[in-house]
């Protein structure tokens, strides 16, 4: 039998779980690797590279932003941004909360989110 998964992203985006950081994966048993992410206002996720793969991100609650190749791209629910592999990308919630879904080809060892703090001045 097929496995199929099933998540309510606003609510889970909404949910009481720790401040920053992953509040819901996709398990582990297909191709894709799916994350909702979850920063308070001037938190995300540090500048970086994926070498590897495309990244489709789409927000889910609150407003934010994708950086990419130093051009920000707003993040609100329903906006959806494919950040292709090689890209220098950040992410960074605006005045409150934000919540995005990040979709990917699964890889070996999985991904590792380091937050990045509140933006100075």
């Amino acid at each position: 039998m097929r496995r199929v998964e099933a998540a309510d992203l606003p609510t889970l985006a909404r949910g009481d779980v720790p401040p920053a950081g992953v509040r819901w994966r996709l398990p582990a048993h297909g191709d894709l690797n799916a994350n909702l992410v979850s920063f308070p206002a001037g938190e995300g996720v540090g500048e970086h590279v994926n070498e590897e793969l495309d990244v489709l991100i789409v927000g889910v609650a609150g407003t934010g932003e994708v950086i990419v190749d130093g051009v920000a791209h707003p993040v609100r629910p329903g906006a959806a941004i494919l950040v292709p592999r090689g890209a220098r990308r950040a992410t960074r919630a605006s005045a409150g909360r934000l919540s995005y879904l990040t979709v990917h080809r699964r890889r070996e060892g999985g991904i590792t989110l380091e937050a990045a703090g509140p933006r100075p001045g």
